[in-house]
């Protein structure tokens, strides 16, 4: 079985969206604004499972709206994963505060194909990456949110596209008309849109060679990463998995499991939210 290790490879032009864009013979990475040469390398990269073939003509409408030009990442699939595999990337209980719950196939399998989009990033050699899971969608807004993030593109930047307005709050970092871009208190949760550097990615890429905990909980860790990620707001983004056809990720759970859940989340929840204000 092929290992889900990260090669160039695994980027896919999406030739219905971006005729004509082909890497191999392309001497600058493609996404470079040849008449404005100070403007950082932009490209997108939206992460897609395969067999998930329902979800193709949103991709593609997805990458016809974004502003740079887009390619898709094949996303890992879970189902395909050996013991082996994962023995290889994921370990209990690496990182204080301790991730209360054992990882699905599905997370693991999330975790390693975000790593393939931030693989992508350095190996393209390009400035940044604008990252989208395929359930997501966008709205007139986002154009006034990518150019306030791509406002403060710098090294190490993350910058992430919330989709659940009111979460997050902290200290206004850019204004730009309606939009703005804050230092979260506490890092919110979800990948599914995100502006990330070469030198961020580089960094992810180094600390999470193993990984106790889903990927967008372990973002939250910036005194780990050492990541600040920043938030726009609004977004512009809308999470729409349950017009597709549901999660790819989540798993049934027994009742057991759920009242589990119930109880430890906000215990762990509390502990991040602690550890955050320290590094503040």
């Amino acid at each position: 079985m092929q290992t889900h290790e990260f090669s160039p490879s695994s980027a896919m032009p999406l030739e219905r969206s971006h005729a004509g864009f082909d890497f191999d013979h392309v001497p600058n990475p493609v996404g470079a604004i040849l008449d404005e040469p100070n403007q950082p390398v932009i490209r997108g990269f939206i992460i897609h499972l395969d067999r998930a073939r329902d979800r193709m003509p949103q991709v593609e409408r997805l990458a016809a709206k974004l502003p740079v030009p887009s390619e898709i990442i094949e996303a890992v699939d879970g189902s395909a994963l050996t013991d082996a595999e994962i023995e290889r990337v994921y370990r209990r209980r690496l990182h204080k505060p301790y991730y209360p719950f054992a990882l699905s196939i599905g997370e693991i399998a999330c975790f390693l194909s975000h790593r393939k989009a931030w693989t992508a990033i350095v190996e393209q050699g390009i400035d940044a990456g604008l990252i989208f899971e395929d359930d997501v969608d966008i709205d007139d807004s986002f154009h006034a949110a990518f150019a306030a993030a791509k406002a403060c593109l710098k090294p190490r930047a993350f910058v992430r596209f919330p989709f659940r307005m009111g979460k997050e709050h902290g200290k206004c970092i850019l204004s730009q008309g309606q939009t703005s871009v804050i230092q979260p208190d506490r890092i919110g949760l979800g990948m599914v849109a995100q502006l990330v550097s070469r030198d961020a990615a580089i960094r992810l890429l180094s600390a999470t060679t193993h990984f106790d905990r889903p990927v967008d909980t372990t973002v939250q860790m910036s005194w780990f990463t050492q990541i600040s990620p920043l938030a726009v707001l609004p977004g512009g983004v809308h999470e729409i998995s349950s017009q597709l056809g549901g999660s790819t990720i989540k798993s049934r759970k027994t009742l057991m499991e759920r009242l589990s859940r119930e109880v430890l989340r906000p215990l762990y929840r509390a502990r991040i939210a602690l550890r955050s204000r320290r590094s503040i």
